[in-house]
């Protein structure tokens, strides 16, 4: 079995089960069990952009207050990586969710993750995420998610009706 293969069936199952509980059982705790707590560890998400372990935490729990009522979820593999500690994961994630209380539609991000090897264990050490531009990856008709009276060039989306605000470092 080939390094590539070896990290692959070690760790992109544990991925989207993780995917999966955050979505469709609100279950941020595989997710959070992904990644690090040995910095460095950094975020580029489409709505959170931060480092730090403790920090990245805050906006994965954030974020996890507004994305609700998931229906769909699928993770579309498009190259990995493995060399030494470090390997790389480039994916499709697409999911049927609400964002901020808004009606469940369709969600296409991309999605960069790289991990380190940590006590014979990969864990995630930076995500980056974005929306593709809509000729490439989005179902026909759908454009990007922006939350209702989410200015284009806003950061963080409105809080929903939990509450919810944009984390800090």
């Amino acid at each position: 079995m080939s390094e590539v293969d070896e990290f692959l069936t070690t760790t992109l199952n544990r991925l989207i089960q993780a995917e999966q509980a955050l979505l469709l059982n609100g279950d941020l705790a595989p997710w959070l069990a992904m990644w690090s707590t040995q910095e460095p560890v950094t975020l580029f998400g489409v709505d959170a952009t931060t480092q730090g372990a403790d920090a990245v935490r805050r906006a994965f729990r954030w974020q996890a207050s507004w994305v609700t009522h998931c229906t769909a979820h699928s993770f579309e593999l498009v190259a990995a990586g493995v060399s030494g500690d470090l390997a790389y994961t480039v994916a499709f994630e697409r999911a049927s969710v609400s964002v901020g209380g808004g009606p469940v539609q369709p969600l296409t991000n991309r999605a960069t993750h790289v991990y380190r090897r940590e006590d014979g264990q990969w864990k995630i050490v930076h995500r980056h995420t974005d929306q593709p531009p809509i000729d490439q990856g989005l179902p026909p008709g759908r454009r990007p998610v922006r939350r209702q009276g989410q200015p284009a060039s806003s950061r963080y989306p409105p809080p929903g009706p939990g509450g919810g605000s944009a984390p800090t470092s």
